[in-house]
């Protein structure tokens, strides 16, 4: 399954909710996400057919190791470019809103390269 911006972003969102509470259900999900609970249940149904979360029966929602590949590589080049705009001088909102949307359509490559790029770019001027 090729996943989309939505299926990343759940990820995302699980991961990020894993990191504050002790368990992550739906309605954490939903909340977070402004989402109703019935589309984030139809999106936690289609992760599990795919082998990206596992759900107890309690509910617990927990990645799995591609999950969590998934969700950490979101996270991290969402992370990565925020803090790059920022520092180009967007206004935190705006980079914010522009890293969401830049992290699911780069490719591994470009991404990479941006930031090896930008890493000796830093490196460069440190000195």
């Amino acid at each position: 399954m090729t996943l989309n911006e939505s299926s990343e972003n759940y990820l995302e969102a699980i991961l990020m909710l894993s990191k504050k509470l002790p368990v992550v259900r739906s309605v954490d999900i939903a909340e977070s996400m402004g989402f109703k609970k019935s589309s984030v249940s139809v999106a936690m149904k289609q992760l599990r057919e795919n082998n990206y979360i596992t759900v107890t029966k309690a509910g617990f929602i927990y990645l799995t190791d591609q999950g969590n590949e998934v969700a950490e590589m979101i996270y991290e080049r969402h992370e990565f470019l925020r803090t790059w705009l920022i520092s180009l001088g967007i206004d935190e909102q705006t980079a914010t809103e522009d890293a969401c949307r830049m992290e699911h359509d780069i490719s591994q490559e470009s991404f990479r390269v941006i930031k090896e790029y930008i890493e000796k770019t830093a490196e460069y001027y440190k000195k």
